[in-house]
């Protein structure tokens, strides 16, 4: 049962106060952890997309010159990853709520088959293209964690994320800085 506030004024103020200083501490270090889960990802607003070249699952050959001149979320996930599978619907929910206006491409890493990240797609019902990626690529992109975003304009990092993300979340990020 909650505590009622003090009938004193001055007690009553001191204890929101109080609460005030703790949700503010709580803000802080959650902020600090997204910062250091971040830090080492390619600078946004800045960074060029490193250049690459990796195949499709549909065999087609992809670079950085493939992405589209607009707006693109380049996503990093690992078949195995638990994370990447509770949000691989929003990725699809995404796409399909912004067709033509945002691309989604999905990088698959620290794979062992192409069967397994077939497999990953296929119970997924993902639509957006998947490109077979290695540990070369993870490099260039700093990835060190799944999942891994970007979201890239015309050639630059615009964004940049750890984790899971909602829809309201990518839409968001897609849309911050557009003119």
């Amino acid at each position: 049962m909650p505590t009622a506030l003090p009938k004193d004024p001055a007690a009553r103020w001191k204890r929101v106060l109080l609460v005030v200083l703790e949700v503010l501490l709580i803000a802080a270090i959650l902020y600090s952890i997204y910062w250091w889960r971040n830090r080492d990802l390619l600078p946004a607003d800045s960074a060029a997309v490193p250049a690459f070249e990796l195949m499709s699952l549909d065999g087609v050959a992809w670079t950085e010159e493939s992405l589209d001149d607009g707006t693109t979320v380049l996503y990093f996930f690992a078949p195995w990853c638990t994370v990447c599978k509770a949000s691989a619907h929003q990725l699809r929910w995404f796409q399909r709520w912004s067709p033509g206006e945002v691309e989604v491409v999905m990088v698959a890493l620290d794979w062992t088959s192409t069967a397994e990240v077939r497999e990953y797609v296929a119970d997924r019902r993902i639509e957006a293209p998947v490109l077979l990626g290695n540990a070369r690529t993870a490099a260039a992109f700093r990835v060190s964690g799944y999942p891994t975003y970007y979201v890239i304009r015309n050639g630059r990092v615009m964004r940049r994320d750890f984790g899971y993300t909602t829809l309201v979340g990518l839409w968001w990020r897609t849309r911050i800085g557009t003119t």
